[in-house]
């Protein structure tokens, strides 16, 4: 066989579209790793009468929406109705339906103008991980298969939006061991501060409130999905949908406003943070934060693991060894099993999600992501995945979803 002689222009040629290839394969491989995930608005009871009321909005409205969830968070973070447990759980609903939450957020769904009623697909196509060009072709010739691939994938991701109602608490202890290095490290936050200084004053009011015990925090988290079925949704495309201004259909979606509802799906209590003493390092409204969002974690992570329809999909990052980007915060322990899903995509751009296999985590490789480990020096937090192992299956790839199973 000759030996292949290449001019200079043609060596240049292969040597792009080598580059090229690689770039495509990289992005294709990047791309696997998306997934169509659940949304969140997540709101706070605030009751006006309990200590560190302010303190605790202030706090909750700088938390962000769980990672593994879309944020689709309306202007109202924060919700006083009530002072006891048995009046949250009648307020709540009463607050959710006079509010029309639900035609909320489906609004936000379909970046609806409230003044004009014109809406669009932008959302939908961004949190349905489209191929862009192949939606944005078929949008553009307004084909019969572009509106059916887009409406397909409103029916899942608008089917999964929930809506966090959070009563946060907070509430002094006895006296506790813990206390001592508690208060020597809000004396030396003291220190360093002048006389006059407003976080100086925040400090000692705090030492003063806590007195001779300490503080815990309780989040008390109730659940509910967006109920948006066959009927609703055809009903929606055909009298509300346009994306021009149209007073008729503004007319028709305001007097739908009381039908869409909100499903309550359960509810969780958090059995109260505690924080080391490493946290004595930081000022009294960090301290507050990482126990009420180790809280909200610890909640959420509960409810994934026992309603269905809440439980969180992660895609797999390697395969050699086997590792995914969820860890303590999610509620990963030595028990923990997930189902390894192979997502299926028909021509209507329907998903469906084919288990391949089991996974379990190994022990001492589960990652400590929970709020501010790192800080804290937890054990593990410094990983960045959680490393599995396989219990049954056969071939997996990097970007196949993995969710729990009990």
């Amino acid at each position: 066989m000759g030996i292949l002689r290449f001019s200079y222009m043609e060596r240049r040629f292969l040597i792009l579209t080598l580059i090229l290839c690689l770039a495509c394969s990289v992005q294709g491989q990047s791309d696997t790793t998306k997934y169509r995930r659940g949304s969140i608005y997540s709101i706070m009871i605030k009751h006006e009468n309990q200590p560190f009321a302010d303190d605790l909005g202030k706090i909750f409205v700088e938390m962000p929406v769980p990672d593994k969830y879309n944020n689709h968070d309306l202007n109202v973070k924060i919700v006083s109705i009530g002072e006891s447990k048995l009046e949250d759980q009648e307020a709540i609903p009463e607050f959710l339906k006079r509010n029309f939450i639900a035609s909320r957020l489906v609004g936000k769904w379909f970046n609806r103008d409230a003044k004009t009623g014109a809406c669009d697909m932008e959302l939908i196509k961004e949190r349905g991980v489209y191929n862009a060009s192949a939606s944005d072709e078929e949008l553009a010739k307004k084909s019969i298969r572009g509106r059916a691939m887009l409406e397909d994938a409103g029916e899942e991701l608008i089917n999964c939006t929930f809506v966090l109602v959070n009563d946060i608490s907070y509430t002094l202890t006895s006296a506790n061991p813990m206390l001592t290095p508690l208060k020597r490290g809000l004396s030396k936050l003291i220190a360093k501060q002048d006389d006059n200084d407003i976080e100086k004053k925040a400090v000692e009011g705090t030492i003063a409130k806590i007195g001779s015990g300490g503080f815990k925090v309780r989040v008390h988290t109730y659940l509910y999905r967006l109920d948006w079925d066959e009927k609703m949704s055809e009903r929606f495309y055909k009298e509300c949908y346009g994306e021009s201004p149209d007073e008729a259909k503004k007319r028709n979606f305001d007097s739908l406003r009381g039908d869409f509802t909100l499903l309550y799906v359960g509810d969780q209590e958090s059995s109260g943070s505690k924080i080391k003493a490493f946290a004595m390092d930081f000022n009294p409204t960090m301290i507050v934060r990482i126990a009420c969002q180790r809280a909200l974690d610890e909640n959420v992570a509960k409810l994934q693991r026992n309603f269905d329809v809440f439980k969180v999909k992660a895609p797999l990052l390697n395969i050699s060894p086997i590792t995914s980007q969820i860890g303590m915060k999610e509620g990963v322990t030595e028990k923990s099993r997930y189902e390894v899903l192979e997502v299926i995509e028909d021509e209507r751009g329907h998903i469906e999600y084919k288990r391949v296999g089991v996974i379990k985590p190994v022990a001492d490789k589960i990652w400590d992501n929970r709020f501010m480990a790192v800080e804290e020096g937890a054990e593990n937090a410094t990983l960045g995945y959680t490393t599995f192992e396989k219990v049954s299956g056969g071939d997996f790839y990097s970007g196949m979803l993995i969710r729990e199973i009990k």
